[in-house]
C-alpha cells in the first residue's frame, strides 16, 4: 500500500476530528446569531411597522440567506471533491468571518437608510454560500475520517457541533441580557456577538489548516477527482432520497430549534428571557442526544430511524404545535419541544451520514451538499418567513399541518430506500 492510502493513525484521527468539529461550531454559531438576536436588531434595519412585520422582514433575509445555500453546496461541494475536504472546509470558514464581519459593522437604517438592509443582504448572502459548503465538507469529512463500525456514532458530532453553535449563540444571548439594558441591546449590543463570531471564524480558519486530509479523497485517482454535476446525475434515486429526507428533516429541524422561540414570545405572549432560557435548556438535551442517537443506528441501521422520525413526525406534530401556542408554565412547554427534538434526533444524528454513505467518494461532497441545500433552502430556510406570513393573515395553524405534509414525504422516502448501513459506499 502506498503512503497516499495508509489509513489515517488514530491520533491523527481524533486531532483530525476536533479540528474539523471546531470549526464546524464557529461556523454554525455565525449562522445561528442573526436568529438568536433578531428580536434586537430588527428595529435597526426594519423600523416601520408592529413588532411581526418587523420579524417577517428579518425572517425573509434569513430565507434569502438560505437560497444561496444551493450555490454553496454546489461550489464548495465541487470544490472538496476536486481539491480535498480539508481545503473546502478552510474556505467556508473564512467567508462566514466575512459575512458576520460586515453585519458587526453595517449603520442602522436611521443611518444610511435603504443601504442598511441591502448590506443586511449582502452579508446573508454570503454566509448562505458558507454555510451550504460548509455541510457538504463538514457531513462528509466527519464520515469519511470515522471507521466504519462507529461511523453513526461519530458522525453524529456533526450535529453535536451545530447545535453547540446555536448554543453558544443563545449563551452570549443571555450574558448580554443579564448585564445589558433591552434598549442598549437594540440600539448597539446585537453588534457584540457578530464581531464575536468574526473573530472566532479567524481562529477556526487556522485550526482547520493543520487537519489531516481524508483517507476516501486521498484514494480517489486525480483523474477521478472532478466533483461534476453531471457525474453526479448518474445517481437520481439517491439525490431524491437526500432532496426527500431533507425537506422534512430540514423543515422540522428549524421549526422546533430556531422558530419555536419567536413562537413562544409573538403567539404563546412568552418575554424573551423566557423563550431564550427554555431554547437553550432543549437545545442541551437535544445536543446530547445526538451520540445516543447515532450510535443506535450503528446498531439497527439507519433507515430504522429514520421511518421513526418520519412517522411519529406526523403524527405529533400538529397536537404538539397546538399546545405550545397556549401553554404558559415553562416545564410543560419544555416537556412539548423535547418530545418534538427527541423525535427529531432520530433523523439529525444520522443526517450527515446516511447522506454520505449514498454516493462514491469522488462526487461524495457534492451529493451530500447540492440536494441537501436545495432542500433546506426551499423548506427550512423559509419556515420562519411561512409561519410569521400564515400568522399574519390569520391562519397560523395552517403552518403545522404544512410541517406535518413535509415530514409525510420524509417518511414515504424513508419507506422505500435501502439502508445507507448496509450499502454503504464508504470505504
Amino acid at each position: 500500500m502506498s503512503s497516499a492510502t495508509k489509513p489515517t493513525p488514530p491520533p491523527g484521527r481524533l486531532r483530525s476530528l476536533i479540528g474539523g468539529s471546531i470549526g464546524n461550531l464557529v461556523e454554525w454559531y455565525d449562522w445561528y446569531v442573526y436568529s438568536a438576536f433578531a428580536l434586537y436588531f430588527a428595529k435597526s434595519f426594519f423600523p416601520k411597522g408592529d413588532s411581526t412585520a418587523q420579524l417577517l422582514n428579518v425572517a425573509a433575509v434569513f430565507a434569502v440567506g438560505f437560497l444561496m445555500r444551493p450555490l454553496g453546496g454546489w461550489l464548495l461541494g465541487w470544490y472538496a471533491d476536486r481539491h480535498g475536504r480539508r481545503a473546502a472546509l478552510t474556505v467556508s470558514v473564512l467567508m462566514m468571518c466575512a459575512g458576520s464581519l460586515l453585519i458587526a459593522l453595517t449603520p442602522s437604517y436611521a443611518t444610511i437608510g435603504v443601504a442598511a438592509p441591502v448590506l443586511l443582504v449582502v452579508a446573508r448572502l454570503l454566509q448562505g454560500l458558507s454555510v451550504g459548503g460548509e455541510y457538504a465538507a463538514s457531513a462528509t469529512y466527519m464520515s469519511e475520517i470515522a471507521g466504519a463500525k462507529r461511523r453513526g456514532f461519530i458522525a453524529s458530532f456533526q450535529y453535536v457541533t451545530l447545535i453547540a453553535g446555536q448554543l453558544v449563540a443563545l449563551g452570549v444571548l443571555l450574558v448580554l441580557q443579564a448585564t445589558m439594558s433591552e434598549p442598549d441591546l437594540e440600539h448597539w449590543g446585537w453588534r457584540v456577538p457578530f464581531a464575536v463570531g468574526a473573530l472566532c471564524a479567524v481562529v477556526a480558519m487556522f485550526l482547520r489548516r493543520g487537519i489531516l486530509e481524508t483517507d476516501s479523497f486521498r484514494a480517489i485517482p486525480l483523474a477521478e477527482r472532478r466533483g461534476s454535476v453531471r457525474a453526479l446525475l448518474a445517481y437520481p434515486r439517491e439525490l431524491l432520497f437526500v432532496l426527500g429526507l431533507g425537506m422534512g428533516g430540514s423543515l422540522a429541524f428549524y421549526t422546533f430549534t430556531t422558530y419555536v422561540q419567536k413562537f413562544l414570545v409573538n403567539t404563546a405572549g412568552w418575554t424573551k428571557p423566557a423563550a431564550t432560557q427554555l431554547s437553550t435548556l432543549t437545545l442541551v438535551a437535544f445536543m446530547l442526544l445526538q451520540p445516543l442517537f447515532g450510535a443506535l443506528s450503528d446498531r439497527v441501521g439507519r433507515r430504522p430511524l429514520l421511518i421513526t422520525f418520519g412517522a411519529l413526525g406526523v403524527v405529533g406534530t400538529v397536537p404538539v404545535m397546538g399546545a405550545l401556542a397556549g401553554v404558559q408554565d415553562f416545564w410543560t412547554a419544555f416537556l412539548l419541544v423535547m418530545a418534538a427534538l427527541t423525535v427529531l434526533s432520530c433523523y439529525t444524528s444520522i443526517a450527515g451520514v446516511f447522506k454520505a454513505e449514498l454516493f462514491p467518494a469522488n462526487v461524495r461532497a457534492l451529493g451530500v451538499g447540492l440536494p441537501y441545500a436545495i432542500g433546506v433552502s426551499l423548506f427550512g430556510g423559509t419556515a420562519e418567513y411561512i409561519a410569521l406570513w400564515l400568522k399574519s393573515i390569520g391562519h397560523e395553524s395552517w403552518f403545522y399541518w404544512y410541517v406535518t405534509a413535509c415530514i409525510g414525504v420524509a417518511l414515504t422516502v424513508a419507506l422505500v430506500m435501502p439502508d445507507p448501513r448496509k450499502h454503504s459506499r464508504i470505504v
